[in-house]
């Protein structure tokens, strides 16, 4: 369990942190590329084995990391474009309900038993993130626009599914630092790689902010791929009772965050949200 509390603390940081960068107006694909820079180097410096980095693509598991990495990239794209053209509650639905995919292939795949009393939990857990989440008066999602949501949605449960995958199928425990590091500088090269094309078009503008914030991200965001990997190992906790737990923690985490740190306003049903939030972790984590 404080594998899993440090997954939750570190995935909330991160939304503090984007939150700052609005702020302080850092470019956040900028930012992005420098933070997998970053990640990657913390995953090296905390493997407790000598790291070989000739060795490291004979691995089971390396090609998959550029999958991985690629998919990173390509999430937050359209997580960016699904905020910008649809919404940021929508985004923020889309990306918090995509628990719903580990949980099931937990369940069809995995063959993990679930009691009566978890299923009433997750379902709660599925309500309580869209009402913690919505943040239109309305409610409302705008149907002319249900593409971009739906690859964000897919795109987010296909991430925590590969993880899964990876942890069970291929990695042992003692690599978890340096697998998170490698799939961070898979997404470091794909996200250079981009940015060096656009450069052929646009020169480039080095932004010491940029630069400051990428380190800031970097940091919780390696932590927070880390901690779930070791929360997935747990033996009294099966994948889809981690996952549940994880997003709906973290949607309860950062939105007192964000009372607390932005004064964000909430509305009633955001309230419900939380206070659903809080029963399902209780019947998933007890029972």
């Amino acid at each position: 369990m404080i594998d899993l509390a440090l997954s939750v603390l570190f995935s909330s940081l991160i939304f503090v942190i984007f939150k700052l960068f609005d702020t302080y107006k850092v470019q956040t694909l900028f930012a992005i590329i420098t933070n997998y820079v970053v990640a990657c180097t913390v995953g090296l410096l905390l493997y407790d084995g000598t790291v070989d980095l000739t060795t490291i693509p004979e691995l089971p598991w390396f090609w998959g990391t550029f999958a991985l990495g690629g998919l990173f990239i390509v999430v937050f794209n359209l997580m960016a474009a699904t905020a910008q053209k649809v919404g940021v509650s929508v985004a923020s639905v889309a990306t918090k309900m995509s628990l719903v995919i580990p949980v099931l292939v937990g369940i069809l795949f995995y063959k993990e038993a679930l009691g009566t009393v978890k299923v009433i939990g997750i379902v709660m857990a599925l309500t309580a993130v869209y009402f913690a989440s919505v943040k239109a008066k309305t409610g409302e999602l705008k149907k002319t626009s249900i593409l971009l949501p739906i690859l964000v949605f897919l795109g987010s449960g296909l991430i925590d599914v590969s993880l899964n995958y990876f942890r069970d199928a291929y990695i042992a425990k003692e690599d978890f630092a340096v697998f998170s590091a490698t799939v961070f500088g898979a997404a470091a090269f794909i996200g250079l790689f981009t940015i060096l094309v656009k450069s052929l078009r646009q020169p480039l503008k080095t932004n010491f902010k940029n630069i400051i914030g990428g380190i800031c991200l970097g940091v919780p965001n390696f932590f927070s791929i880390y901690f779930l990997l070791r929360a997935l190992g747990n033996e009294t906790l099966n994948s889809a009772t981690v996952f549940t737990l994880n997003n709906v923690s973290i949607v309860l985490f950062s939105t007192l965050l964000g009372i607390l740190l932005f004064k964000e306003k909430l509305l009633a049903r955001n309230w419900l949200g939380i206070g659903l939030a809080i029963i399902s972790i209780v019947l998933i984590a007890l029972f």
